[in-house]
């Protein structure tokens, strides 16, 4: 399973590959991709795990991103 978030904020590769790192800690990531163009990550999920939206919300805009799932 996947989950996509917008994020607005972020101005170059650094900035996703800092998003990812921080999202791939998160128990229950399998892996994140994201995309600073699109403003968008992709979450993969870990078969039968389940993440919080409010949790990888919060991971996000702690490093100073705005972000939202997209639904």
């Amino acid at each position: 399973m996947t989950r996509r978030y917008r994020i607005s904020g972020m101005h170059c590769a650094s900035c996703g590959l800092l998003v990812d790192d921080t999202l791939e800690d998160i128990p229950g990531v399998a892996s994140s991709s994201t995309d600073v163009r699109s403003g968008c990550a992709v979450v993969a999920v870990e078969p039968g795990a389940s993440i919080d939206d409010a949790v990888v919300v919060a991971a996000i805009t702690d490093l100073g991103y705005d972000a939202r799932p997209d639904r």
